[in-house]
């Protein structure tokens, strides 16, 4: 049932669980296991992206399938994401309330909270945070284009289109790069963090303070993607996936062929299968981090197109469990960075130096960090707990005392 909070705004109760799209839960869940393996590898590696930096045997096939498949793609997914659930949220606030105002009151609230959320997350855990970023998105998308007419939504797809241009040429200059180089091959073009090599939690702290505004400032960049997912939102896309299934195919399909296509160049020169001087080798990451925002659409569509392919059916213990970690990604993703700070900081177990390949070490801890808390999500939605992060944040964006 729906409150009552500050100003007599009304406040939707959760969705109840016969109620939810699977499709959007279905693929925050899976979303998390994308970032799980992005964040784990940078840490294990102290290198962004996280790659080997001179890859031998089953190496150069991780650092192949992380650029093709995973960097630069896993959070292009997240903040598409963001963007439907903004929609979603806003359209449920104003069925409560009867007022846009209100409702726009509440999101606006809500993503204030949100920016604050990653400035604690960033200092106290990770360096990488994102809520920082959607905050900052979400209140410049409530502001600027939530109650917008069709025709202003429709821009975002110009953007879309330009974009896979942009990436078409980026590819046609890296292949005359490639064919036409001077042969000596560049290293990776890879960056550090200082707060990953801090002697201490506290210099770590320090650091990671010094870093998270320029990096919140890069990552707001994403408003597009979120505008994108806002769009689709509004059509009710994952919702209704049986309306819009020529749409999905052609997002899974086009997404999907040019995120691995513009992935490959940047995966085999990181694998160390094709060598590339220092301006191609710019032009190669350029390229692959264009391309992967298309990669994040591609997933977002195949998740619809899966959950399209469950209804009616029963759904296991694997999709129940994805579903409920899908509800509860906030508190997911904070316990993945809890994570990674114990397993990598130099100061505590930092598994990172002391494993023979961190690549591969990487990789299994990210599948069985997120699968902890997968386990954990699942036995919470049975015994109807919602996540705390969740709980958090719904408190601090309707005032409740």
């Amino acid at each position: 049932m729906a409150g009552t909070d500050r100003i007599g705004e009304r406040r939707p109760g959760p969705v109840p669980e016969g109620e939810r799209a699977l499709a959007p839960d279905l693929a925050r869940g899976a979303m998390l296991l994308l970032i799980a393996v992005a964040n784990a590898a940078g840490l294990f590696l102290g290198a962004a992206p996280g790659v080997e930096r001179d890859p031998e045997g089953a190496e150069r096939v991780f650092n192949l399938l992380m650029i093709a498949l995973v960097h630069a793609r896993a959070y292009p997914l997240f903040a598409l994401m963001f963007g439907y659930g903004v929609v979603q949220l806003a359209r449920r606030l104003e069925a409560a309330t009867g007022s846009p105002a209100a409702a726009r009151a509440v999101l606006l609230r809500r993503n204030a909270w949100l920016l604050l959320f990653g400035l604690v997350h960033a200092a106290l855990l990770f360096a990488g945070d994102v809520l920082g970023a959607y905050g900052v998105a979400g209140i410049a998308f409530t502001l600027l284009l939530l109650h917008r007419s069709d025709r202003v939504y429709r821009i975002v797809l110009w953007y879309w289109g330009l974009s896979a241009v942009y990436s078409a040429v980026l590819l046609g200059l890296a292949v005359h790069g490639l064919a036409a180089g001077s042969g000596e091959r560049a290293p990776l073009p890879l960056l550090g963090s200082g707060s990953d090599t801090a002697p201490d939690y506290l210099s770590s702290v320090a650091a990671r303070l010094s870093e998270w505004p320029l990096h919140t400032l890069y990552m707001s960049g994403f408003v597009l993607v979120v505008w994108l997912g806002a769009w689709a939102a509004r059509r009710r896309v994952l919702e209704e996936p049986a309306r819009h299934v020529r749409l999905l195919r052609t997002a899974a399909a086009g997404g999907l062929a040019i995120g691995i296509a513009g992935g490959l160049p940047m995966g085999l020169y990181a694998a160390g299968w094709l060598d590339a001087d220092a301006g191609t080798a710019a032009l190669l990451k350029q390229l692959y981090q264009v391309s992967g925002m298309f990669g994040g659409v591609g997933y977002a569509a195949l998740f619809g197109l899966a959950a399209l392919a469950l209804e009616g059916r029963r759904r296991g213990v694997a999709v129940q469990a994805l579903t409920a970690l899908g509800r509860r990604s906030l508190s997911g993703y904070l316990v993945q960075s809890a994570a990674w700070l114990v397993l990598t900081a130099p100061y505590l177990l930092a598994l990172g130096e002391r494993s023979s390949s961190p690549a591969l070490a990487s990789l299994g801890w990210a599948v069985g960090v997120w699968s902890a808390t997968l386990a954990a999500a699942y036995a919470m939605q049975r015994r109807s707990l919602r996540g705390p992060a969740e709980v958090l944040l719904r408190r601090l964006s309707y005032g409740r005392r």
